[in-house]
């Protein structure tokens, strides 16, 4: 029996599909999602219990683990989430193969730029620098 064949319909679909890792990219949504929900509650929750929202308020929360570790984490899961998110637009509605290939490593190189330039700005206050 090949990988394909199967005599149950569960079987018939397991592994399969246009990359055959459906299933752990639709996982992986909701996870980052799940995450996502998380930690933007927490983001909400701590800037309302800060006593202000001025500049030294937010930057003194930041400088703190309890404020820089979750934030560090929001961005990363919300670029690797916004990008998961791109890919399935851009592997959805085109089809040459060449400009799906194009986008997709444009979308790449744009998310990785800006998880990069936004945790060098974290990391910028949360070390002491000025951002």
């Amino acid at each position: 029996m090949s990988l394909g064949e199967s005599s149950t319909p569960i079987g018939k679909v397991r592994g399969l599909g246009a990359s055959g890792e459906g299933g752990e990219h639709w996982l992986t949504e909701r996870v980052t999602s799940i995450a996502l929900l998380l930690l933007g509650t927490w983001l909400i929750a701590s800037l309302l219990l800060l006593p202000d929202l001025g500049q030294r308020t937010v930057l003194e929360w930041l400088h703190a683990p309890s404020g820089a570790v979750p934030m560090a984490l929001l961005i990363v899961i919300g670029f690797k989430h916004a990008l998961d998110g791109m890919k399935v637009v851009v592997d959805d509605y085109v089809h040459e193969p060449g400009n799906n290939f194009a986008l997709n490593t444009l979308l790449l190189f744009l998310a990785i730029g800006g998880g990069a330039l936004a945790l060098f700005a974290l990391a910028r206050i949360a070390f002491g620098g000025v951002a």
